[in-house]
């Protein structure tokens, strides 16, 4: 049975923060509404894609890649500079409601609280920054540190030894169940919120503790039995 985590890692984009504002952008570029969650599950399986191929690249040049082939397919011919304009909104995004509650709960409690994302980590630290939860975590792990994508199992194992902790101590949480997965094949203890992935894909899961909300799946953490 699973231990009560001494260290949780949480999945930064969509679990975190969400990416609503940046559809206005897209929109405003003339594609249609659907279009972000095409762009962002291309950017991932893209991201995904090259790392299985032995091939890395950072976020921002998959996204932006990504991005072109989305305008082609829709006849759109954007310059850089408006290709950049829709870019920036990352630095923009909104926290969830739930966040900084599952935050507080976990740090009251003794549980170190660390962000781990496929982004770069100086414009997550930002993001924290400028949603008020910079004070409640303590550090920002990114992808560019270990040059492998998530859900790749050196993502979550670099995390560890960063953090000077076994694997089993660390307790992922994430909106995405491939990230999920991802890191119980790592040893991890696992915590999938399902605000966007309405039913577990069961090739993928189980999940160690599962909730509607982060606040709800750092409870459920909390009650695990103590290591």
């Amino acid at each position: 049975m699973k231990k009560r985590p001494a260290v949780a890692v949480f999945d930064v984009v969509e679990t975190l923060f969400s990416l609503e504002p940046l559809g206005q952008r897209l929109q405003d570029a003339g594609l249609p509404a659907h279009a972000l969650d095409a762009w962002y599950t291309r950017l991932i399986r893209d991201g995904m894609a090259l790392d299985a191929s032995g091939v890395y690249q950072p976020f921002r040049a998959v996204a932006r890649a990504a991005l072109e082939v989305l305008c082609a397919e829709h006849h759109l011919k954007r310059t850089d500079e408006q290709l950049d304009g829709i870019l920036a909104g990352f630095a923009e995004l909104p926290a969830f409601p739930d966040v900084k509650p599952a935050f507080q709960l976990l740090r009251d409690a003794k549980v170190r609280v660390v962000a781990l994302t496929n982004g770069n980590a100086e414009l997550t630290a930002k993001l924290l920054q400028r949603n008020g939860l910079a004070e409640l975590v303590e550090r920002v792990i990114s992808i560019d540190e270990v040059k492998h994508w998530k859900p790749r199992r050196e993502v979550y194992l670099h995390a560890a030894q960063v953090l000077k902790v076994r694997p089993e101590q660390l307790a992922m949480t994430a909106v995405h169940i491939w990230d999920i997965h991802g890191a119980a094949r790592a040893g991890l203890t696992t915590a999938w919120v399902s605000r966007r992935e309405k039913h577990m894909n069961r090739l993928l899961g189980p999940a160690d503790v599962s909730g509607a909300a982060l606040d709800e799946a750092a409870k459920k953490l909390l009650a695990l039995p103590a290591a």
